[in-house]
């Protein structure tokens, strides 16, 4: 048994088994939201969606610090690096009570907004916020280090927990179903720091970093954050605004599609989580970073390509199979769907490459770009398939611009080796 264990290891290299962990991690928090689908119906599902949707808004958030962490853990070493994370943690921990105390304050007013059946779950959620902050610092550490095993077992705690937990609680207790949900998710926060790496966890450091650094760190900082903020603008703003603007019924048949459709943006992830250290590194070593580029754009372009026409060929059965059939009237925008995330997946690797090398027009485009989307759905939302067609319509644009970006900006790289 020992033999076999080791001989697997020495087959795997540690980014082939993170990405088999991420794969893992993706199916179980899909299966999670298909379960909730199932188990709800629509009209109950649209509330655990705003909580699911909650929650996408805070990993985007708090993926600012876990950029930076990843980034700099690469970059600083001994002294300055430990300076860096124990600030780093004592930044997140207070982003995430101010935002907590904002989420609970204002969880009525949340309630009303998003025609919830109650406010307690956003005070719930609320509670979870900074837990969520400093796991992604420590995950953010792991993934710098290329400790890859064990950011692996923080995204498997999480998941985990949150489903046996959650569906216990679904199972056992006859209570308001999102409630339960959002005492799930709030566990999950907790189970999710393991393993933590306390060790470099101090609010006391006597080392402080040198003035370029510390401008280094908050540029990069500051970038991110903005970027993080278009993600959140073209991931999330559709679920939110469709469950403003249609009933609870069509609010939770939409928040389906979305999960479906989504499919390659999470199967993405795992190739963005691998591409920023991998960049930095190869740009601190001066080696061409173009390769790595053009392998992940490959197959989030394969990946993105087989969904859509999966989506296109058998979008009742895809649909009767992961919901049921009270879900299939949406089944003719499955593909549509799709096609606007695969689309956004693709320039999202661009803006994160670009980003990963301090070159910001990019992510200044999807911010421009994210605006547009929310503004079109404002505008145009007479119907579900009118604010998927203004989705294609953004995302397009978006990849458009990336890609017109790519190509001048390789150009220029070539002319100026060539005069050198």
């Amino acid at each position: 048994m020992n033999a076999t264990i080791k001989l697997i290891k020495s087959k795997i290299k540690p980014e082939q088994l993170f990405m088999l962990s991420v794969l893992l991690v993706n199916g179980g928090n899909y299966l999670y939201n298909l379960i909730l689908g199932r188990f709800l119906g629509p009209d109950k599902f649209a509330d655990a969606a705003i909580l699911v949707t909650f929650l996408l808004v805070l990993s985007f958030v708090a993926m600012t610090f876990q950029l930076v962490a990843a980034k700099f853990s690469v970059l600083f070493e001994n002294e300055s690096f430990q300076s860096f994370i124990s600030t780093l943690y004592k930044r997140a921990f207070i982003v995430g009570i101010i935002l907590a105390l904002a989420i609970i304050i204002f969880s009525a007013e949340l309630q009303e907004f998003f025609k919830t059946s109650t406010s307690k779950m956003f005070l719930l959620f609320g509670i979870g916020v900074p837990f969520y902050f400093l796991m992604s610092v420590n995950r953010g550490v792991f993934q710098g280090k290329q400790e890859l095993t064990s950011l692996s077992v923080t995204y498997q705690s999480e998941m985990i927990s949150r489903l046996l937990i959650t569906f216990s609680l679904l199972y056992f207790l006859d209570f308001d179903s999102s409630v339960l949900i959002a005492v799930g998710i709030l566990c999950s926060f907790v189970f999710g720091m393991l393993p933590f790496k306390y060790k470099i966890f101090s609010f006391k450091t006597s080392f402080k970093l040198d003035v370029d650094n510390s401008k280094l760190v908050r540029n990069f900082f500051i970038i991110t954050a903005f970027y993080e903020l278009t993600q959140i603008i073209i991931n999330n703003s559709d679920i939110l605004l469709v469950k403003h603007y249609f009933d609870s019924y069509e609010a939770g048949l939409y928040a389906s599609l979305a999960l479906i459709g989504r499919v390659v943006y999470f199967i993405a992830w795992m190739f963005v989580m691998l591409l920023l250290p991998t960049v930095v590194q190869l740009k601190k070593e001066g080696k061409s970073t173009l390769p790595i580029l053009m392998k992940y754009v490959g197959y989030i372009g394969m990946i993105a390509a087989s969904i859509i026409v999966a989506c296109f060929f058998f979008p009742e059965q895809i649909i009767n199979i992961l919901f049921g059939s009270s879900y299939l009237e949406i089944a003719p925008l499955l593909w549509k769907y799709a096609s606007a995330t695969g689309v956004f997946a693709i320039s999202n690797i661009f803006a994160y490459y670009y980003l990963s090398l301090d070159k910001y027009v990019p992510v200044v485009l999807s911010g421009i770009f994210g605006l547009l989307q929310v503004v079109l759905v404002t505008v145009y939302h007479n119907s579900l398939a009118q604010v998927v067609h203004v989705q294609i319509i953004a995302m397009v644009l978006l990849l458009g611009v990336q890609l017109a970006y790519f190509f001048l900006n390789h150009s220029k790289s070539v002319k100026i080796k060539k005069t050198i």
